[in-house]
């Protein structure tokens, strides 16, 4: 019988920056009511289809986390591992963290916007040196060489620590056949999902992963793509 292995892409239930459009990136922003409802909604999905997971991973930012522990709470299967990694975190918007999107926007117009909010390969500015939003002064991350915190990442440069992780640590869990969920962000999925998909930098561009929607890729025993599917 052939070995069949299954990834579910979650992306957090609505967070409060959402809700108030603002650019959130690395700040570590808690969901809304509606996000946890989606969360639930989320888990209850994976429930009626069987897709109960043997492992879990998430991000280090807690909306990551507890869509996670939401979802499984819902489903009644929390006693399975949740492995957290700061890899998996949201792309960092660097000076854009915490503004609203409607005014950089208008700040900044709407060709670079897209660039930049959609786009493969242009970051936005940077975080300088002292602000208080910089990653470093952030205890969580106190074990971490600082030179691999991000001030600002594109798409390419979120993908490419993303992609460290998946390679590194999810990728040997599908190869024994499990199911794995991993709960993260718009852009670290965006980063899976093009790579999973075979997308090139154009395609990604109209690729949008909404909140507490449970994607789902099926991979033979040699983690050959069979489908995708949407299960609702």
């Amino acid at each position: 019988m052939m070995k069949i292995s299954k990834l579910i892409l979650l992306r957090h239930g609505e967070s409060l920056y959402n809700k108030e459009n603002l650019f959130t990136g690395w700040t570590d922003i808690d969901l809304s009511e509606k996000g946890v409802e989606e969360a639930k909604e989320a888990g209850r999905i994976l429930e009626k289809n069987d897709l109960f997971p043997n492992i879990c991973f998430a991000s280090w930012l807690k909306r990551s986390i507890h869509t996670a522990q939401i979802a499984l709470h819902e489903m009644e299967w929390e006693h399975i591992d949740c492995i957290k990694h700061w890899k998996l975190n949201e792309r960092h918007y660097g000076a854009w963290q915490r503004h609203n999107k409607d005014a950089i926007r208008k700040e900044v117009g709407e060709e670079m916007f897209v660039a930049i909010r959609r786009g493969y390969d242009t970051p936005p500015p940077p975080l300088p040196d002292g602000d208080p939003r910089l990653v470093e002064k952030d205890p969580k991350y106190a074990g971490i060489d600082p030179a691999l915190l991000p001030r600002s990442e594109s798409l390419k440069d979120t993908r490419r620590r993303t992609l460290n992780y998946f390679a590194e640590t999810i990728v040997p869990e599908l190869a024994r056949g499990k199911t794995v969920l991993v709960s993260a962000h718009g852009n670290s999925l965006r980063a899976l999902t093009m790579a999973i998909e075979h997308l090139t930098p154009a395609e990604i561009v109209k690729v949008e992963i909404p909140t507490g929607v449970p994607i789902v890729y099926t991979f033979d025993e040699t983690l050959h793509l069979l489908k995708k599917d949407l299960p609702a």
